[in-house]
């Protein structure tokens, strides 16, 4: 197979253009190709008058791929082996069936690849099905009833199921494709496949999730909802099994000697149980900030120029950063284009926001997290657990800034950079659905944080234009970007107690969706390869 990079073509090219293309790139007619198939596409903006399209395009021919490739550069056109994932062989001799604890992506694809291997995995998730979680959700939202184990950190599909379910990633892993194949075999968009920043869109990703659970249920694997792990049983440095607690509040246990935990990066009372059994951890860097909305309208002119409102573009987004040569630095992540701001607090007294998008991004607003990056030095304690109280005063702060009652602090852009509260909204209309409390979101955040931040919007707005919107809203706090702690594990993938596989974002091996699924499955091929 040739991979064909950098095919520049004007906005509204169709497929037979691109093939056209591609094939006279490498000197061939496209009637030669025996595979064709987009690989990539992003959006060239550098120039706003003349905004194109760039592809990568994957193609097939009878013969010849390894001589045409040798005669381009490598980053123009090269040869490569078609992907394909293999699942391991099954080393596994134990009866006994793994236990999976939590069902958000790295649950998922790791429930997914065991369930294939013919194990039969377990699966315990303390929150809801997707179906009955959204209305737990929703409830939350309009009536500020909170539901400790049903909300948008836990339930089926993760955090990730209330977000704009983006699946950009850094890391560099051939499970990643895998993971996009097994994404779109299940619901998820085509685009995704191809697309530069592809995303699902909070819409979809509920029945790419419920799908991916029926499918590990017909190949023998069990889910079960409302089911909260609350002890481990080990014995010589070995698991033996279990104790679930149900909604009910009856409590199981399981016979087990492999528990997978994909706990998500908010359990944190099962991280203290876990630290209280003796699993070795440590602190781990976290980052927290603040929400920025400002006009989806602003974004796209400052991005596409005069083709702001061109629907073959869609809503724009972006990535910045800034890293001042002494001091710490603040980045923008997770950018919601179209989206909405969202409560996302999982324990009673505390306040959290997120961002969230629909698949279409068609909302008022643009938001995104600004984040700090803290690292253990900063947590006021050696304690692995340190991280999580730093994370829960900041919570509270901005439960007791918001009126007590779940509604966010806010303040708006040019008041923030006066260092004067905010007393009334201007032409930027809030998303938040539980409400926002205008005043001082300094009294939420660290100093340091909001110092930093403050920096961040300045130096942006000499990137994005108008980014310092005096009328845009900071809504506060952003504080569940990542875990602040790391559950140590070994090169077989488990911790000083055998059979225990720490896994994902919760454990601190991954950062979003796609980097959990594939350690997900990492640690699905871990088990498949203990001998145990």
């Amino acid at each position: 197979m040739l991979r064909i990079n950098e095919i520049s073509l004007p906005l509204g090219a169709n497929t037979d253009v691109l093939r056209k293309e591609a094939a006279k790139t490498i000197g061939v007619s496209p009637d030669d190709f025996t595979y064709f198939s987009i690989s990539r596409e992003s959006i060239d903006s550098r120039k706003k008058n003349s905004i194109k399209m760039i592809y990568s395009v994957d193609v097939e021919l009878e013969s010849g791929e390894e001589d045409i490739a040798s005669k381009f550069e490598l980053k123009k056109v090269m040869y490569r082996q078609r992907y394909k994932y293999i699942i391991p062989e099954c080393k596994r001799t134990s009866a006994l069936r793994p236990v999976i604890a939590g069902f958000g992506p790295a649950g998922m694809f790791c429930g997914l690849i065991l369930a294939k291997a013919g194990l039969r995995p377990i699966i315990l998730e303390r929150g809801n099905d997707v179906k009955t979680r959204t209305k737990d959700v929703k409830c939350f939202w309009a009536n500020r009833l909170l539901n400790t184990e049903s909300n948008v950190q836990f339930g089926e599909g993760g955090a990730g199921t209330f977000s704009d379910g983006k699946l950009t990633t850094g890391i560099k892993d051939g499970r990643v494709r895998e993971v996009f194949n097994q994404l779109y075999s299940h619901g998820a968009p085509e685009d995704i496949m191809y697309s530069a920043r592809p995303h699902i869109g909070t819409d979809k990703l509920g029945g790419v999730v419920k799908n991916i659970r029926e499918d590990i249920i017909s190949m023998g694997g069990e889910v079960h909802f409302g089911c909260k792990l609350t002890n481990i049983i080990y014995a010589n440095d070995f698991i033996h099994g279990i104790e679930y607690t149900t909604v009910s509040g009856e409590v199981k246990d399981i016979e087990t000697d492999c528990l997978v935990l994909c706990i998500g990066h908010s359990a944190r009372d099962t991280v203290k149980m876990l630290f209280d059994s003796g699993v070795r951890m440590e602190q781990k860097a976290f980052s927290v900030g603040t929400r920025i909305e400002h006009p989806q309208e602003l974004i796209n002119k400052a991005q596409y120029g005069t083709e702001w409102n061109n629907p073959l573009l869609g809503a724009a987004d972006y990535k910045l950063s800034n890293h001042p040569p002494h001091g710490r630095g603040g980045y923008t992540f997770c950018m919601c284009p179209g989206g909405t701001v969202v409560a996302a607090s999982s324990e009673e007294g505390g306040m959290v926001v997120n961002g969230m998008s629909e698949y279409a991004r068609g909302g008022e607003n643009a938001n995104t997290a600004l984040l700090v990056g803290l690292e253990p030095g900063t947590f006021g304690s050696d304690d692995p657990l340190a991280g999580i109280e730093l994370q829960r005063k900041i919570e509270r702060a901005g439960f007791i800034q918001g009126g007590g009652d779940y509604t966010a602090p806010a303040q708006l852009v040019g008041d923030f950079l006066n260092d004067r509260k905010s007393t009334k909204l201007g032409a930027v209309r809030p998303t938040c659905p539980t409400g926002v409390a205008l005043g001082d979101i300094r009294t939420v955040l660290p100093e340091y944080v909001t110092k930093t931040i403050a920096q961040a919007i300045v130096a942006f707005d000499k990137k994005l234009k108008s980014y310092a919107l005096p009328d845009a809203v900071l809504t506060a706090p952003e504080s569940r970007s990542s875990s602040p702690v790391r559950i140590l594990r070994d090169e077989f993938m488990q911790t000083n107690i055998r059979g225990l596989y720490p896994c994902g974002e919760g454990a601190g091996y991954a950062g979003g969706i796609v980097s959990a699924a594939v350690d997900g499955i990492k640690c699905a091929e871990a088990v498949l390869n203990d001998e145990t």
